[in-house]
């Protein structure tokens, strides 16, 4: 006949041991979490069963550190067993504050949105702009989540902005608390993943009849354009013929804090003095960069906006395919493969 002893101490001191054969009432070792093994648990689910089948005095003990090595097999951790509580994060309302941005020399709509998580279009639609060159010092809106700005107007519903801007009904209620607050005319709201339609983004012209091109500049392929009114004055230093190609490109550039010299002759000539200067000239089409090409009294347009492998947006005087002309602005598209085609030059 075999016996069976069992030696009981607190769980933490003790390693549970459970023989059917030999009778050891000795413990030589301590229960650590990090050396739980199965055996462990095995042997003192025996041990129970037998201390509880014989109605040993020890039998509730030896049960409880059945269910303490149980619980610790299941909730073992790498630092000495503890568990980690988690932690609930609250969202704070500044998190759904719009933010002002002071634009440095440099700075384009694409920097700046990578900087605050954003999409370049949520940039230029809160601050109704058409370029992605950005003048230094201008204050801009940065809002907390991509989507629109927008203020409520008389005969605004949720539903019909929803509808309109392609939204959620239940993200725009949520979003700026209108359970509590209401839903007021001339109340500025967030749009959450809003999308503005064409015929509202900044820039936006009702379509015209096509401007003829002058027919002795070649032009390549272009998508449709506009021209407005120059509301330029000549600043200092600028010694370029008024209302001509080369007069707008020093202004535009003086305005998003990129000066060009003076005294660059025509635009056919622009890409050998910038480079003379020191200025960066090569063939990648970048926001805010000169394209120049030459032949007879050459060009110059500002680079607006680039969408890599797609089209390159520009602005220009004193030339007609995207309704500009003699001391009026252009703006427009060219295909992105007429602009790395290597007839263009382009100074950074």
């Amino acid at each position: 006949m075999s016996l069976v002893a069992i030696g009981y101490q607190p769980p933490e001191q003790i390693k549970a041991a459970a023989s059917a054969v030999d009778i050891d009432t000795s413990v030589s070792s301590s229960l650590a979490p990090q050396t739980l093994s199965v055996d462990d648990l095995v042997a003192t689910r025996v041990a129970t069963n037998i201390a509880e089948s014989a109605d040993l005095p020890v039998a509730s003990n030896v049960a409880n550190l059945s269910q303490s090595i149980a619980a610790e097999s299941v909730l073992a951790q790498n630092d000495a067993n503890i568990v980690a509580k988690p932690q609930v994060v609250q969202a704070s309302a500044d998190t759904r504050q719009i933010q002002t941005y002071t634009a440095k020399a440099g700075d384009t709509v694409t920097d700046i949105a990578k900087q605050y998580h954003l999409s370049p279009q949520t940039i230029r639609w809160a601050n109704d702009m058409e370029s992605d060159a950005v003048e230094p010092g201008r204050k801009l809106k940065i809002l907390p989540t991509d989507g629109i700005l927008y203020t409520i107007q008389s005969g605004d519903s949720i539903q019909s902005l929803a509808s309109r801007y392609k939204a959620n009904v239940e993200q725009i209620r949520t979003y700026n608390d209108l359970e509590l607050g209401g839903f007021k005319p001339g109340k500025k709201i967030i749009i959450p993943s809003g999308n503005l339609p064409a015929d509202e983004r900044p820039g936006y012209e009702a379509p015209v009849a096509p401007v003829a091109a002058n027919a002795g500049i070649a032009y390549g392929t272009y998508g449709g354009g506009n021209g407005t009114g120059n509301n330029y004055a000549a600043s200092v230093g600028n010694r370029y013929g008024f209302g001509q190609c080369t007069w707008y490109a020093y202004e535009r550039r003086a305005e998003l804090g990129r000066p060009v010299g003076s005294f660059w002759g025509n635009a056919s000539t622009w890409a050998y003095y910038a480079s003379a200067a020191g200025f960066r000239v090569d063939g990648s089409p970048a926001v805010g960069a000169i394209m120049q090409n030459g032949g007879g009294y050459g060009h110059v347009s500002i680079i607006e906006s680039v969408n890599p492998g797609v089209s390159v947006t520009i602005s220009e005087m004193n030339a007609y395919r995207f309704g500009g002309g003699f001391n009026r602005i252009g703006h427009g598209e060219i295909s992105w493969s007429e602009a790395v085609s290597g007839m263009y030059q382009y100074i950074h």
